[in-house]
């Protein structure tokens, strides 16, 4: 009874995960990341690249967009006119954009984005799986040993309780790798398309750019409420435009920004010595 009481437990949390992982849908960019009809127009009518770029920095230098392309410029979509902002990926199987994009997940056949349908309720998802593997591998277990130990005297049975040993175990182990590499993803701050490919940003790609440190990490996914991270609930910080980066916390670092006012003040007074060794000589000359 109490192994029937914790699997139906496990088992309603993880329907109500799936659930809400199907029927939301992701999040698109906002209105301001779309081009006006002006820009749009006078974008589609350059035909020289440099050009074009320069259109697209223009538009970029009002929004909170810190990544670029391989080649440095702006990351655009052609397909929805819009700007992309940071951690935003079209997904050429729902044909939009989705915000802080991780993948295209057949289960939920949709694109797992910001929200319920964010990696948050995915990874809940497979962590759920991950425990009732568990409870069916240990179940499986106890009934094997119930058989070989002749309490068990049909051979059917026996046949029966081994096939559901052996599906235990592949669930068990394949899950446990699923949900070991996102845990590792959750603890980087990355999602599965920067796992692959990293990040670029204006110094160049950089696969920890969005990596704050562990706890601020599960804080930025699961949210500061520790009570509300097994509950399908949305709680993730931000609104998916704009996320917090490992180079601009560096940069309010009142160490480095010390670091960086002394050397300003060595440059300025690099000068003011060369002007003197400057007069001097020249009244040598004289």
């Amino acid at each position: 009874v109490a192994y029937l009481v914790v699997f139906h437990i496990l088992f309603v949390l993880f329907v109500w995960t799936y659930w809400k992982s199907v029927f939301t849908l992701p999040i698109q960019p906002g209105k301001k990341f779309h081009m006006s009809y002006a820009d749009q127009e006078r974008y589609e009518n350059e035909e020289r690249p440099e050009v074009q770029r320069q259109i697209l920095a223009e538009i970029a230098r009002k929004l909170p967009v810190y990544t670029r392309t391989g080649n440095g410029g702006i990351r655009f979509c052609d397909r929805c006119q819009l700007i992309k902002p940071d951690r935003c990926h079209h997904c050429s199987v729902c044909a939009m954009c989705v915000l802080k994009m991780d993948h295209h997940c057949p289960w939920y056949v949709l694109d797992t984005g910001l929200w319920f349908s964010e990696r948050l309720l995915a990874y809940i998802s497979v962590c759920l799986s991950f425990l009732v593997s568990i409870f069916n591998l240990f179940l499986s277990l106890v009934l094997c040993c119930f058989s070989f130990q002749g309490e068990l005297t049909n051979g059917r049975s026996k046949f029966h309780i081994l096939f559901l040993l052996f599906m235990a175990i592949m669930f068990f182990v394949s899950l446990m790798f699923l949900f070991g590499y996102h845990c590792w993803l959750v603890s980087r701050n990355r999602s599965t398309l920067e796992a692959f490919s990293a990040p670029v940003f204006q110094n160049g790609p950089d696969k920890n750019g969005f990596n704050l440190g562990f706890v601020k990490n599960l804080q930025q996914v699961f949210g500061e409420e520790k009570k509300l991270w097994l509950l399908p609930i949305a709680s993730s910080q931000g609104d998916g435009h704009f996320f917090p980066m490992r180079a601009l916390s560096e940069a309010r670092n009142p160490l480095l920004t010390n670091e960086e006012q002394w050397e300003e003040d060595g440059i300025d007074e690099e000068p003011q010595g060369s002007g003197e060794a400057s007069s001097l000589a020249i009244e040598r000359e004289t």
